[in-house]
């Protein structure tokens, strides 16, 4: 038995949704994705197992829909959860026990991450437009390159990551529609919605963690 009769089950059809075919993996990966940014937005390291999962979903239905960049991604993404889950459970640092506290990005890191990122998705938009089918070069490495931003700022637990996430979403939502991925784009809306609350817990924390320092000051 080969790889592809193992995995044809998963992507079959399970009911239809506006008059499209809507198979496994996407439900699959609509849980998963779902589950996953509630347990980030709620800190909880059992985030990056789940992601796991979710990204192995999305790797075979992206690259069903010829998004070859997004599929590609889940790999990355999911050696990122590794590193992540790393630092999230020892602070980061060699030895350490501490969780990672939630922090702001500096400036320094935040201009190499903006370089590196503009520079992947024009790299990206070119290999893709010239290698493959893609119909949408652009925005399959827009998508691409702020998720890699924002994945590398939730494994540092950097605020600004949810901006980022936010971002993608909104390019996201629409550009799963397009290439009808109804489901996939409602999952979507909703990560934006989860973001935004996200992006307020962080916030609160950050808030916390620094009253202790300003009242010693």
């Amino acid at each position: 038995m080969s790889l592809a009769d193992i995995l044809e089950p998963l992507q079959r059809p399970l009911f239809t949704l506006l008059d499209t075919p809507v198979a496994w993996t996407e439900v699959l990966g609509f849980g998963s994705g779902a589950l996953c940014v509630w347990l980030v937005a709620r800190q909880h390291v059992a985030n990056w197992p789940v992601g796991i999962a979710n990204n192995l979903f999305f790797v075979l239905l992206f690259a069903q829909a010829g998004l070859y960049a997004d599929a590609g991604l889940q790999i990355v993404f999911i050696v990122l959860a590794a590193y992540g889950w790393r630092t999230w459970t020892h602070g980061g640092g060699p030895g350490s026990a501490e969780a990672l506290p939630v922090r702001r990005t500096t400036r320094a890191e935040g201009a190499w991450l903006a370089a590196a990122g503009t520079v992947g998705i024009l790299a990206l938009t070119l290999l893709l437009d010239r290698a493959t089918d893609s119909t949408v070069p652009f925005w399959d490495a827009l998508t691409t390159g702020l998720s890699l931003m924002a994945t590398y700022g939730q494994c540092r637990k950097r605020l600004e990551s949810w901006w980022l996430w936010i971002a993608a979403d909104v390019v996201y939502v629409p550009l799963y529609a397009h290439k009808g991925l109804y489901l996939t784009s409602l999952l979507y809306l909703g990560f934006m919605a989860l973001c935004v609350l996200g992006l307020r817990g962080w916030s609160r924390d950050l808030a916390a963690a620094r009253r202790p320092l300003e009242a010693a000051a």
